[in-house]
């Protein structure tokens, strides 16, 4: 085997194995935030510093991941498939633990300066979420503690939140609900926890 080959034959090993932050499976238990951080000590270095630059807690950004993504650093959506079983590609570019797209994630590398930024990094999606919301907050009035309408201008866009959108969705209305729902429980969580020091 040439020198060569044996060196690529080594950096595609070394990539898949993800870095450290990488994770392509969730933690254990995403119904407690303790556990999840206990068993991803990275994770909580992760909302902390997001928290620290842009003011969004971690319980609504890990909230909000949870329902994007589940914790699943390389989540995708679904293919979309013609007559059934003929692959168009995927519903969405979304990607990561954020889903972010690929527009709305690009516009994030410029304004931060962070064109290393990679979706399935934990410590970049957490910032992700925290520059978008810190946005939405600037531009909508939001309180980043508000973990319901944050996760609507996320999902709908700023744009698409100020018009109103969210409101002919009745079922994005109740997902919104459970964000909240499990927002005020992860925070209930961080506060009683060694895992939780300094995060809510």
């Amino acid at each position: 085997m040439s020198r060569t080959l044996r060196a690529l034959v080594v950096l595609v090993l070394l990539s898949s194995c993800g870095g450290g932050t990488g994770y392509g499976t969730a933690p254990r238990n995403l119904d407690n935030a303790c556990a999840i951080l206990a068993e991803r000590p990275e994770y909580a270095r992760a909302f902390r510093a997001s928290a620290a630059r842009w003011g969004v807690p971690a319980h609504v950004q890990m909230a909000t991941i949870h329902q994007e993504s589940k914790f699943v650093s390389d989540a995708r959506t679904p293919f979309r498939y013609s007559l059934g079983v003929i692959p168009r590609g995927r519903i969405s570019s979304a990607y990561g633990y954020s889903q972010a797209l690929d527009g709305t994630w690009d516009e994030y590398k410029s304004e931060t300066n962070n064109y290393a930024a990679r979706r399935s990094d934990i410590h970049d999606a957490a910032d992700f979420i925290g520059w978008y919301m810190a946005g939405s907050s600037d531009r909508l009035g939001l309180s980043p503690y508000d973990a319901r309408n944050q996760y609507l201008a996320y999902h709908e866009g700023r744009s698409g939140y100020a018009r109103g959108n969210q409101n002919t969705k009745p079922w994005l209305l109740r997902v919104s609900d459970n964000v909240a729902r499990r927002a005020d429980r992860y925070r209930a969580q961080l506060g009683s926890c060694r895992e939780g020091r300094g995060l809510v």
